[in-house]
Formats: C-alpha cells, sequence, structure tokens
C-alpha cells in the first residue's frame, strides 16, 4: 500500500512545486536549458562585429538582456570584446542602451503569450496618437532605482545591478523578443545600441541561435513590418497594418536582416 502524505510541511513543498510549473521558467531554469550569461554573450558577438555593418545601422556594439517569464532580468550583457575602443562599457558602447535593453526585454515579455508573440518593433505605429495602444507606453515605467544603482564596472557582467529585479520599462521601437519553449512563453530578450532597425535584426538573428525561437500561431507577426506610408497630413506616417514600424538609416536590406524584416 502506499503512504499518503501527512507531513503538512511535506504536503506544503509538493504543492508548492506542482503549482511552479505553472509559471513561466525562472532564470535558474533558463540558464539550465542553455541560456547563460556566456552562451548570450557569445551568440551576440557572432552577431555583431567589432568592424563594418553587417547587419545594417550604424555597426555599434550592443547590449542585450534576458528576463525570464515574470520579468526578472537574468543577465545583461554586451557585445564589447576587449579590443581597442571596444572594451569600456562606460565610453565605448552606448551606455543609456542598457536600460533600454532591459526595457524592451521587459516590454516583449509582458505583452506576448502562447497565442501571439509581440516584438517591441510591432508597437511602434499602435501607440501612436490615434492608434490602438496610444498610450501603452507610458504604463508600466522603469524602475529608476533598480535602473541606475550599483557600480559601473559591473555593467554587463554576471555581477551587473539589473539581474534579480523587475526593472519594468515599456519600449516601443525595435529590439525585443519575446523567447518560447513549445509554443510556450518562458522569457525575452532585449538588445540595444544601434539603429531600432539593426537592434531588431540582432535579436532576431540571436534568438534564431538559441532553442527558443518557435513563435506560435501569427508566426510571421514579431517580424519588423516597414509598412508605413507617409502621411498627406504630415506627422506620423500611415502604417498599413496598424503595428508598422519606419526604415531606419542605413536600413538592413533582406539578405542582411536574415528574415527579421517584412518590407524593407
Amino acid at each position: 500500500m502506499k503512504k499518503s502524505i501527512c507531513n503538512p510541511a511535506a504536503l506544503a513543498i509538493a504543492v508548492g512545486l506542482s503549482l511552479g510549473t505553472a509559471h513561466a521558467e525562472t532564470c535558474t531554469e533558463l540558464a539550465a536549458a542553455g541560456l547563460t550569461d556566456a552562451s548570450l554573450k557569445g551568440a551576440l558577438r557572432s552577431v555583431v562585429s567589432p568592424a563594418g555593418t553587417p547587419n545594417g545601422g550604424l555597426g555599434g556594439p550592443m547590449w542585450l538582456t534576458l528576463v525570464d517569464g515574470s520579468g526578472i532580468v537574468c543577465s545583461v550583457t554586451n557585445s564589447l570584446d576587449g579590443s581597442a575602443n571596444n572594451a569600456d562599457a562606460t565610453a565605448d558602447i552606448w551606455l543609456g542602451s542598457r536600460v533600454i535593453s532591459a526595457q524592451k526585454a521587459n516590454a516583449a515579455n509582458a505583452f506576448s503569450n502562447g497565442r501571439l508573440a509581440l516584438s517591441t518593433a510591432n508597437l511602434y505605429s499602435a501607440v501612436q496618437p490615434g492608434g490602438s495602444l496610444y498610450g501603452l507606453q507610458a504604463s508600466n515605467p522603469v524602475d529608476a532605482t533598480a535602473a541606475y544603482e550599483g557600480k559601473a564596472a559591473d555593467f554587463g557582467t554576471p555581477k551587473d545591478p539589473l539581474v534579480g529585479s523587475r526593472v519594468g520599462g515599456i519600449n516601443v521601437f525595435g529590439g525585443g523578443l519575446a523567447l518560447y519553449s513549445n509554443g510556450r512563453k518562458v522569457g525575452a530578450i532585449g538588445v540595444s545600441g544601434d539603429t531600432s532597425c539593426t537592434d531588431h535584426v540582432v535579436a532576431w538573428k540571436v534568438r534564431v541561435a538559441t532553442a527558443f525561437a518557435g513563435v506560435p500561431a501569427f508566426g510571421n507577426f514579431d517580424k519588423m513590418l516597414q509598412d508605413i506610408a507617409d502621411n498627406p497630413n504630415g506627422g506620423t506616417g500611415i502604417s498599413a497594418s496598424g503595428f508598422g514600424h519606419p526604415k531606419c538609416l542605413n536600413n538592413p536590406t533582406q539578405a542582411q536582416a536574415g528574415g527579421a524584416i517584412i518590407g524593407n
């Protein structure tokens, strides 16, 4: 005969473990599945060259933030490789893009689910005046205390002060993509450091290099939709889909974009 669980503490632990499986993966589980600081840095460096513009844009170094499904920051890294003019996180890379990358990861995670993956690029037109999501960008503000505390020497390392916090923030241009495992959202990445179009392309290529690129139904939707036409009345252009994104300086070509953009 099987023994029943009669110890209240054991029962609480068993229930807690059972309930835990209903929540999106934690940072520990994502790391166990291969999304470590080292693997993300390696993937980012493999996509971002220290010279040239293989992804369009300006050819700048990049920040990348990973959040789990609850929005906790798991990792903050960058593509700096220690070479001349590519080593100092306070001088050789856009420092402001560190927090922007976390914003993008948070936004992509917060507004994607098992039915639809929304990239931050999809939000640009929707949040303009008259758009279907106007005002969204003012929701879920960044926690400024979490965003700016800590030692600069730790930025982009496993000891980055953002790690372990829910920094929040909503960003509405390219660079944030949700991550999926077996059709289930488990977190997101955010990339920043170049034009927003190149940020999106780099995030796309990094995600493709992982096992977490299988987005759900409407699989093309978290691509960047460059479908904005000039507005005859001036001001913000008109997106055919309502979820379009502008083209950028040195806009990524189809070959450079690797399938990340529609309409380029």
